[in-house]
């Protein structure tokens, strides 16, 4: 896929193209902002964009917990 698409005039997009969803915090573990801010980033202000953009780094400090994936079937199954 082109990285034409990524590319416009206007403040960038966070996104790292590693598009994964928490389920718990419901936020993306590549950029880490919200599914609402996602879905409204084409819509926001230029003010919007660079208040969440600020938000970012905090949220990076706190790594989703996982409930689940491999590791949890694992011990599942030897309890």
């Amino acid at each position: 896929m082109s990285d034409d698409v990524w590319q416009r005039d206007e403040i960038e997009s966070p996104c790292i193209k590693l598009c994964v969803v928490h389920p718990a915090t419901r936020l993306c573990t590549g950029c880490f902002r919200s599914i609402d801010e996602i879905s409204a980033w084409s819509q926001m202000t230029a003010q919007e964009r660079r208040m969440v953009l600020e938000e970012l780094p905090s949220r990076a400090d706190t790594p989703p917990i996982r409930r689940g994936g491999r590791a949890a079937r694992l011990k599942r199954q030897q309890d």
